[in-house]
């Protein structure tokens, strides 16, 4: 029995994608779950052993704020996937206008390379200590928890989102070396 499946051919594309890119590309939405898993308890105010003074918000804000949020950051991660497949060469015919017209490497480029950069900076932070960390908003505090065990599994289930940049770089990047247009 077979627990992971063989990813789907890739010959859908132009030129041959390198076999760490696509398993890349396909690992990113598994990458981004758990945090999306993470966040789900604090849509019922199930506060994952944080403690902290502010008061949650309403349920009315909190579930649809939480949900959007997990499927916007999956459906977003799938979108890389296009970096590896044929459909981000050639527009799918059902979508109106685009259908099977080509896609210009830059159309795909610029998005995932300022994606990768902004994704980079928002999740990324430089620990200095005493509970405190640099981040692009400026010194902030770490969480507290109740305990070791839920700081634990909060820095499992969200740590995988600092890489979400980075893989959206090298994957941006290794889509316009495969699409750029040589010269002879």
């Amino acid at each position: 029995m077979k627990i992971l499946h063989r990813p789907p051919a890739v010959s859908d594309t132009e030129r041959p994608v390198p076999r760490w890119a696509t398993r890349l590309a396909y690992a990113l939405p598994w990458l981004l779950l758990p945090s999306c898993l993470w966040r789900l308890p604090f849509a019922v105010h199930f506060e994952m052993g944080q403690v902290h003074d502010r008061e949650m918000p309403d349920y009315w804000l909190s579930i649809p704020y939480v949900l959007t949020l997990g499927v916007l950051s999956e459906v977003i991660a799938l979108l890389a996937i296009g970096l590896v497949r044929g459909w981000g060469e050639v527009a799918p015919r059902w979508i109106p206008f685009l259908g099977g017209k080509p896609i210009r490497p830059m159309a795909a480029v610029v998005p995932a390379v300022a994606g990768g950069l902004i994704l980079t900076a928002l999740f990324s932070s430089i620990p200095l200590g005493d509970g405190r960390r640099l981040t692009l908003f400026g010194v902030t505090e770490n969480a507290a928890y109740v305990n070791e065990a839920w700081e634990t599994l909060a820095t499992i289930c969200i740590a995988p989102l600092a890489l979400w940049g980075p893989i959206t770089l090298v994957l941006g990047l290794a889509y316009h070396h495969r699409r750029k247009v040589t010269k002879a």
